[in-house]
This record gives C-alpha cells, sequence and structure tokens, in this order.
C-alpha cells in the first residue's frame, strides 16, 4: 500500500479518471483514526471537570439525591385546559413559592429528566419561568407558564419538585404536570388533587365556547364566545312556543334537585326544525342569553367532529348546553350511505353516554328532518321535544318588520308590507328592512315611509331577485328555483358547512 489510500481491485488506477466522489479510505486505517479520536475526546473530558448546572443543585438540595436516583410522574391534560390546569395549580400551591425556569431550548419536545440532564452548566444564576398568554374568556387573557419549576412538600412531608410546562413530546401538544421525587408512589395523591382542583378551577365553567381543529394534527382548538344578548321581545315566534322552549331547557334545571329526588331524568334533547331563515339559530341564541350560569359548547361546520370532546366538557361542567347546529350534516338516516357517518355513532354514543341526572341539554337545529337517523330522532332518551320554528304569520310579519326597524323611524303603512311577505322568512324580513334602512339614508334621513318600503319591496319581489329571495327563504321563490341538489354528507359537504354565527 502507498500512503493512505489503497484502491480495490476493478477501480480505476490513479492514471484514470477516478469517480466522481473519489477513493474509498482503507478500513484498517479508518479504525485507527476512530480509535484515536474516542481517545482524545476521553482526555478533553477528564482534562475539564463536568459542572452541574444550578438548576440540578436546586432540585438535588430539595430531594437530598442526585438526579440520576430521581423519578417522574406525570399527568397531561390537551393544550386548551392550560388556563385551567395553572389555576388549579395556584390553587394547590401556598403562597410564596418560589418558581424557576430552564435554560435548555425546545421544551417542549423533550421529556423532563432529558432536559434537566442537558442543562447548560454554566454561571451558576437559576433562570426566571417562561410565560405565554392564555384565554380565560372571549375579551381577556391571562400569564401562564410555558415551562416553570417550584420546591414543595406533599402531605406527609415528602420533598417533589413540582414542573409545570407545555409539551408535544408524544404528538398534539399538551399542557403537563410533572412531578420529579425519589418515590414515585408519594406523587400519585398529589396528582390527583391536582387533577381535582383543575377541574374545580376550569375557566371555561359557565362560557359559551366552541371547538374546532387547529393547525396541529389530532388536536381541538376551543374559542371563546360572547353571551348573545337576545331578549323575548327580539324573538317573534307563534304563540307559547318560546315558552315551552324556555321551560324545557331552563325550566328542569331550575327544578334539578326536586327532579332528582323524585326520580327523574334531567338529560334533555331538544330539536328545533324548519326552513332555512326562520330563526333557529336566533332562537338558540336566546336560549343561551337566558341560560346564564350554563356552560354552552357549540359545535357546528367542522367542529361537529369534536362531539366526543365537547360531551366530555359538557359532563364535568354541568349545568350546561351543547349545541349542534344542522345536527343533519353527521345525523342522516343510514338507508342514505351504506356505511353511514361515522360522526352519527359518536354523536349517538356521547349523547347516550350523558348521566341521566346529568343537568346536560342537547340542542339540535336542522333543515331536513326527513333524513334524520330514527336512533337519534325516535329512541326515548335522546330527543324529548321537538319544536318547528316556521315562517311567521301577518301578525308575526308585522312584528318582524317593526322590530328590524331598529333604530329608524318607521312611519310606514305596514298593510300592505304584511300582505306582500306572505311566506317569507324572518331572515327575508330582516333584509328588506335593512335595504328600507339604507334607502332612507340615501335619501337624506332615517325616516322609513310607506314610499320608500313601498319601493324596497317592489325591488325585493323584482324577478331579477329572485334567487336572492330563495336563498333568504322565501317559499315562493324557492319552488320556481327547483329543488336544492341532494346533499352528500362526506368530507367536501361537511368541510364547506356554515359555522355558527353568534355576532349576527
Amino acid at each position: 500500500m502507498n500512503g493512505w489510500f489503497a484502491y480495490a481491485p476493478g477501480e480505476p488506477q490513479p492514471d484514470e479518471p477516478g469517480p466522481p466522489d473519489g477513493p474509498s479510505l482503507d478500513l484498517d486505517v479508518a479504525e485507527g483514526l476512530a480509535r484515536a479520536l474516542r481517545d482524545v475526546l476521553e482526555m478533553a473530558g477528564r482534562a475539564q471537570p463536568r459542572t452541574k448546572s444550578a438548576t440540578v443543585d436546586w432540585i438535588e438540595s430539595h430531594l437530598g439525591a442526585p438526579l440520576g436516583e430521581l423519578t417522574t410522574v406525570t399527568t397531561e391534560w390537551p393544550a386548551w385546559r392550560h388556563a385551567s390546569v395553572q389555576s388549579g395549580v395556584e390553587a394547590y400551591l401556598p403562597p410564596g413559592v418560589e418558581w424557576i425556569g430552564l435554560r435548555s431550548r425546545h421544551v417542549e419536545h423533550m421529556a423532563l429528566i432529558d432536559l434537566l440532564m442537558h442543562e447548560p452548566g454554566m454561571g451558576q444564576t437559576l433562570a426566571q419561568p417562561q410565560l405565554i398568554e392564555v384565554a380565560t374568556g372571549p375579551d381577556t387573557m391571562a400569564d401562564a407558564f410555558r415551562v416553570a419549576l417550584c420546591r414543595l412538600a406533599t402531605d406527609d412531608g415528602s420533598p417533589v419538585v413540582l414542573c409545570l410546562r407545555r409539551s408535544d413530546e408524544h404528538g398534539p401538544p399538551q399542557v403537563a404536570i410533572e412531578l420529579v421525587l425519589s418515590d414515585p408512589k408519594a406523587g400519585a395523591p398529589v396528582l390527583q388533587r391536582l387533577r381535582e382542583l383543575v377541574d374545580e378551577h376550569d375557566v371555561l365553567r359557565g362560557q359559551v365556547v366552541t371547538f374546532g381543529p387547529s393547525e396541529h394534527y389530532g388536536n381541538h382548538m376551543v374559542s371563546f364566545l360572547p353571551r348573545p344578548d337576545v331578549g323575548p321581545d327580539d324573538v317573534v315566534l307563534p304563540a307559547g312556543i318560546l315558552e315551552q322552549l324556555s321551560h324545557h331547557v331552563l325550566g328542569i334545571g331550575d327544578r334539578a334537585a326536586q327532579l332528582t329526588e323524585l326520580g327523574f331524568h334531567l338529560k334533555r334533547g331538544l330539536l328545533l326544525y324548519g326552513p332555512p331563515g326562520t330563526g333557529k339559530t336566533h332562537t338558540v341564541r336566546h336560549l343561551i342569553a337566558q341560560a346564564v350560569e350554563a356552560t354552552v359548547i357549540v359545535l357546528s361546520g367542522e367542529g361537529l367532529a369534536m362531539i366526543e370532546p365537547a360531551t366530555t366538557l359538557a359532563r364535568r361542567l354541568t349545568p350546561s348546553i351543547v349545541v349542534v347546529e344542522d345536527v343533519d350534516l353527521i345525523a342522516q338516516d343510514r338507508d342514505y350511505s351504506p356505511t353511514g357517518n361515522p360522526l352519527l355513532f359518536s354523536l349517538l354514543d356521547a349523547m347516550d353516554g350523558v348521566a341521566a341526572d346529568a343537568d346536560v341539554t342537547f340542542l339540535l337545529t336542522t333543515n331536513r328532518t326527513a333524513v334524520l337517523e330514527d336512533a337519534l330522532v325516535q329512541r326515548p332518551g335522546r330527543v324529548d321535544l321537538a319544536v318547528e320554528i316556521p315562517r311567521p304569520d301577518a301578525a308575526g310579519r308585522e312584528r318582524l318588520l317593526r322590530l328590524y326597524a331598529r333604530d329608524a323611524t318607521l312611519e310606514a303603512d305596514l298593510t300592505d308590507a304584511v300582505a306582500r311577505t306572505d311566506g317569507v322568512t324572518a331572515s327575508a324580513i330582516k333584509e328588506l328592512m335593512r335595504r328600507a334602512v339604507l334607502a332612507a339614508l340615501d335619501g337624506g334621513g332615517t325616516t322609513i315611509t310607506t314610499r320608500v318600503l313601498a319601493a324596497c319591496l317592489d325591488d325585493f319581489f323584482a324577478d331579477r331577485a329572485r334567487l336572492t329571495r330563495a336563498l333568504l327563504g322565501d317559499d315562493a321563490s324557492a319552488a320556481e328555483a327547483g329543488p336544492p341538489p341532494a346533499l352528500n354528507v362526506g368530507d367536501d359537504a361537511f368541510r364547506s358547512s356554515l359555522r355558527l354565527d353568534f355576532d349576527a
């Protein structure tokens, strides 16, 4: 062998063009180099003593054992419960607890012990806790720990280090409490009490929230919604309907203790049905506004896929209401599909999984009762009351015309308008009055006169506006436009479904 390089038989010789990556290194030479490098690294390690980080010293001095002899026990929650976990931890700890942070990077992606083992040893100062903002209401935020540790003792005096941090080590983002201690059995009662306190101090209690998919695969995103401000005077329904709905949703809850004592169930299901635009969502908003102490979980569009975690939340935060908007998107009768919609079975299981004595209301809406699964609407214990929200009658249309004039001055004679709007929906009348107010403003005032309203009616019922009227629920225009295309409840139709608008 000449030099460090040898050429295997069949390889090009030096006077021949070699391959693009050059000749290979002799195996014996390579092994010698590797041994020499290992020796150099070992000598360098012995020459520079290993320094323990201030964080590890802080932990070991409290627990009385080296890090290698310690263990961790962990409990986790979905990331959307971060604010509640923070509140539960604060309720558990005595006042004046010292919190520290970690200097390691990427704290979400490694186990706690690995983070501590890789904690930089430079310097002897403890890091400050890392904070993030989390929502606690529709317009409120609070600071929570991204990663922080504190020292405490269990009820029997055993020393423990508690770490609260965000983690996505094993999949979707989680918020974790990890206990570092010598005896793992000592951590079980601590974690149990912490879980209880997190539930007791859940920031979602009494709020209106909606579930939706997040950018993290498999994770659920929870958003706060303002509680609607819709009074009884804002809802126009035939006589007795609103009182019936309120009694079913709210009255049972008001008598919960007495009904339970007498052996009656509290869980209830209410189905609101009727043509699009008649006011089902508006009625739902009124019921939510009246249920001031209830936790409300709204599911619509892609959020319908979160029926299971939503129902779990409703069971824990009673009294509660689960709103399933356009339930026919997931509860179509199985005769329409050979396999059925998997979410149908999730919905049925979720409704059945709520205990009879739980003050939970399932509030469902649909435009298409004919396609609903029989197991949903005909089995006792799932839907106890089905109420039609119809197109308004003459008295209702007059009330709607006055209601949707809002703060404008209404001087018009409504006789002709009431007659001409026969068969239209509340949504259509709302749009008509919006146009009337706009026409009044164009004329330099805020008064809706008979002439202004008549001109808007003529425009609204012109042939060119037929599709608009059909979209707003006008019966005659919809009939002229023909039946809508068959709805496919597969992925495409599911993704295109409308979200419940609480700001309308």
